[in-house]
């Protein structure tokens, strides 16, 4: 398959580095036991300023997001500041805070949801659906000057999906139980109609045509509820990628951070993308999730079967140029590097249990390292 010229670039660019922003989920779990606690209230009405920490869909989970970030180093600072703070606003309530894309012991179906309209109203017109919410990604948002950027951007990530998913895979076990996937979150997640890998999108007006459908038909309540892959914020001016399982541990959300940037700035210096058909593209996000970057990645030109860790130093080699303008190169060979060698997420979750065929020492490994 031939490349795909990309669109226009914008009349202006924001000042590089690109300002990057980054939103973690957490599951809260008991302290003793590891089982799932539906205790996000109370955690959070113990805070009362400084660091942006939300609610979530179920009441099993609390969220942070950084402020706008110029620098991975402020991104690192912020995504520490906000995990400590969440995790002692947990430990008040006899709880802990866990980095995984899904809950390794207990919870209930439906989820205790948090108490709002706008949740009562998609559980009411998405029915069991949101039985599988319980579930927790990592965020991140590139400012962008106008849509016709983030569209632009957008065009870029989507053929990297795949390849960011695997690199974030950190979900085997779901409920007990190894799922036999290294991202269960994504599959969880896939159901929903408006999830899943975004179209390639021609202009902004384009993006808003599509969009548009999901609302007119449903499948959709509102822009929020646009839950592809890669979108362009409801609230924010970004472009926010979302196919990530939550990052095991700081330095892994910053990685997934840098690497996410450096795409972005790739785009914006006119590197074409290549326009990965959307059954390859489907299929390649398929096997991510299944295999991470233990086995197999889909090559998107040819469609081809390959190691999945020789995708990620493709990837690494696309944004090369960018890595270094950003003043990022260093840091992302090396946490690939890391990541190679101790394994993702995943991996980590599966040797945990081994040990002894304990998921308790999984949710121990897991809190220990968040």
């Amino acid at each position: 398959m031939s490349e795909v010229t990309a669109l226009p670039l914008p009349r202006f660019v924001s000042d590089l580095p690109l300002s990057v922003g980054v939103e973690e989920e957490f599951l809260l779990v008991d302290a003793d036991t590891g089982v799932l606690v539906p205790l996000a209230g109370a955690v959070l009405d113990d805070w009362s300023s400084g660091l942006d920490l939300q609610s979530e869909m179920t009441r099993y989970q609390v969220e942070s997001a950084t402020p706008v970030c110029r620098s991975m180093a402020e991104v690192h600072e912020q995504l520490l500041a906000a995990r400590r703070a969440l995790a002692a606003l947990a430990g008040e309530h006899g709880a802990r805070i866990v980095a995984s894309g899904t809950p390794v012991l207990g919870g209930v179906r439906p989820p205790p949801l948090t108490d709002t309209d706008r949740y009562r109203a998609i559980a009411s017109e998405y029915g069991s659906l949101v039985d599988g919410l319980t579930i927790c990604g990592c965020h991140v948002h590139i400012g962008i000057p106008d849509e016709e950027t983030g569209v632009l951007i957008s065009n870029h990530l989507r053929q990297w999906l795949p390849v960011l998913l695997a690199i974030s895979a950190n979900s085997p076990f779901s409920e007990e139980r190894d799922t036999g996937y290294a991202s269960w979150r994504y599959l969880a997640w896939s159901p929903w109609p408006s999830a899943g890998a975004p179209p390639w999108f021609e202009s902004a007006q384009d993006y808003h045509r599509t969009t548009g459908v999901l609302r007119s038909t449903g499948a959709a309540l509102d822009s929020a509820m646009v839950y592809w892959d890669v979108r362009l914020s409801a609230k924010h001016p970004t472009v926010e990628l979302r196919v990530c399982d939550v990052a095991a541990t700081v330095d892994e959300a910053v990685l997934l951070a840098a690497l996410v940037r450096a795409i972005a700035g790739t785009a914006l210096a006119g590197r074409p993308a290549h326009r990965v058909p959307d059954l390859v593209l489907r299929t390649a996000l398929w096997r991510a999730a299944r295999d991470g970057l233990d086995g197999a990645g889909i090559e998107p030109h040819t469609g081809r079967l390959v190691p999945a860790v020789d995708m990620v130093r493709s990837l690494v080699d696309w944004t090369r140029p960018a890595l270094h303008e950003a003043g990022d190169e260093d840091l992302v060979v090396d946490g690939i590097d890391r990541l190679l060698m101790d394994g993702t997420g995943a991996v980590r979750q599966r040797r945990a249990y081994r040990r002894r065929g304990s998921l308790v020492d999984v949710v121990e490994m897991l809190a220990a390292q968040t």
